[in-house]
This record gives structure tokens, sequence and C-alpha cells, in this order.
């Protein structure tokens, strides 16, 4: 996956709380094989009214905000059903980061695990956020992972908590496979020792 170091984003503020998974990517999206192409559901049901043209009062169809890479919501922001596509269609639309108070727990992991960082901020902080984003154009971020900041051009406005081992997984780059990968000398190195009766970690020759 791609590493999370320092980004330097436009902000979408999106001035809502419990924003659960089903809108981030509704179901009838859920229904591919492929794991590409879920930036066209991503928050359908607001984007777009019943006839499928855009809705102009939603916050991602003002032309203010086309371009933004980070997302500021309200607490409790990916709550609902644990769907990994939530994080892949924020991902494919643009955005590498969401700032909220607090991020449900499952929907979280997945981010974690796809390279998408939600930030947690104190509420007071995160609706000077909203307020800012909102009400001055092109208004920035930058969230600096290494040091654990938010910061836009005035001053640095945060920092904020995250799992040492997470972080690392997120400079580097590195989901579940790429932890693996990491050891793979030493894998191939233990299967030479093992009996040839026990099962192995490789494909069977075809």
């Amino acid at each position: 996956m791609e590493a999370f170091t320092v980004h330097d984003g436009l902000v979408a503020p999106l001035d809502r709380v419990d924003v659960d998974t089903d809108q981030i990517i509704p179901k009838q999206f859920l229904k591919s094989i492929a794991r590409t192409g879920f930036e066209a559901g991503l928050f359908y049901d607001w984007r777009f009214q019943p006839d499928g043209t855009p809705n102009p009062d939603f916050v991602l169809n003002q032309p203010q905000f086309d371009g933004a890479s980070i997302l500021v919501s309200g607490r409790n922001f990916g709550c609902g059903s644990s769907r990994e596509h939530a994080p892949w269609a924020l991902q494919q639309y643009g955005f590498r980061a969401v700032v909220a108070p607090s991020f449900a727990d499952i929907f979280r992991t997945n981010c974690y695990q796809n390279g998408l960082l939600p930030v947690a901020l104190p509420e007071n902080i995160v609706r000077q956020l909203l307020d800012r984003s909102a009400n001055e154009p092109d208004y920035r971020l930058k969230i600096d992972l290494e040091n654990q900041t938010v910061s836009d051009d005035r001053d640095t406005l945060a920092s904020f908590d995250i799992d040492p081992s997470v972080k690392q997984r997120l400079l580097g780059g590195l989901d579940d496979i790429g932890l693996t990968l990491q050891h793979a000398d030493e894998i191939a190195a233990f299967e030479q020792r093992r009996p040839a009766y026990l099962p192995t970690t490789h494909a069977a020759p075809a």
C-alpha cells in the first residue's frame, strides 16, 4: 500500500456526526468482485438527488472543494457495518486522511490496513477545522505522521495519538502481506528445514 509520511491537502468539511459506512458506500455498490471503482458510490445518497443529478448542496459537489484530499467530519465516523469498501471508496475518491473526534473501531482498523489515515482530535479542534474549511477559501492542512501533528499555514493546531506499530506500518507502506514478506528469507529457510510430509507455505507444483 502507499506509504503515509507527510500530507498537505485541501480540506472538505462534512459537518455530520455518526457518518456510517452505509452512507460512505451504500450496499448496492458492494456487488463488484474487483477492488477498484468504488469512488463512484462514495456518499452516493448524499451526492446525488433521486433523479441521478448531483446535489448542489452536498459539500463534495461544491467547486471550492474539488480535489480535496483531507475530510473533516463529526464524532463516531465510520460506524455501522464492517465493510472494508468504505476506506476503499474514500481513498479512490482522492482522500488520504479523515479527521474526526472519534472513529468506529473496525473502520479505523480497515483504514490502517489500506493506508488511509484516521486522525482523532479533540472536538473543539475539529469544530475549528470545520468552520475554517467551510468559510476560508482553499483551506489546507498538513498532517505529519512522523511527528504526529496537524497544522495549517498559521500554526500547529494539535498533535494526535497513534499506536507505534501502526505508525511504522503506515510510514513504511506495509499491510499484513508486506509485513510478512519482510521475513521472506527466514520463511524460505524454515521451509527448507521442514520434513517433506508436512504442509508448506508455498504453492504446490502444477
